[in-house]
């Protein structure tokens, strides 16, 4: 089972955090992989990826209530900006061997992609537009009313 302590697991943003992919060094070229709960904290529900992005443009800008992603620049690089209400974090992903984990709840905006970058996600469950939250004011409000909960 996947080991979030072994792995780094961080409490900052909810949980996100940065996880290094197996890498096997080969002169006929490198091969890293991905396995569902052995490198990430969850099974493999959908896979999609993000490519030709236009300079400037801006991709997420979302959260979601139960998705969690992986995310891989594959080729060239790309920032991932983090926001769970009350911080916000920016992830740097310019390496194929390393991945950004993503729990539910946190709101994503992928912005400064490079010419030619691929971004490989993983998600945690089928696609469902009820899952998305588009208005950041709203996802505001219930990452309060989350937090307001959790407290006794």
């Amino acid at each position: 089972m996947f080991n979030m302590i072994k792995m780094g697991y961080s409490r900052q943003l909810n949980g996100a955090n940065i996880i290094q992919l197996p890498k096997n060094l080969d002169r006929r070229g490198n091969l890293s992989v991905v396995e569902e709960i052995t490198n990430i904290p969850f099974e493999i529900k959908r896979t999609y990826w993000i490519y030709d992005v236009p300079g400037g443009a801006v991709r997420g800008g979302h959260a979601y209530r139960n998705n969690e992603e992986f995310i891989v620049a594959l080729s060239g690089s790309f920032d991932v900006v983090l926001d769970n209400g009350l911080s916000r974090t920016t992830y740097s992903l310019n390496r194929s061997y390393y991945g950004l984990y993503i729990p539910k709840g946190v709101w994503r905006q992928m912005v400064n992609f490079s010419t030619n970058s691929l971004a490989l996600i993983l998600a945690s469950i089928p696609f469902d537009p009820s899952d998305y939250v588009y208005d950041y004011e709203h996802f505001k409000e219930l990452s309060n009313k989350e937090l307001e909960g959790s407290v006794s």
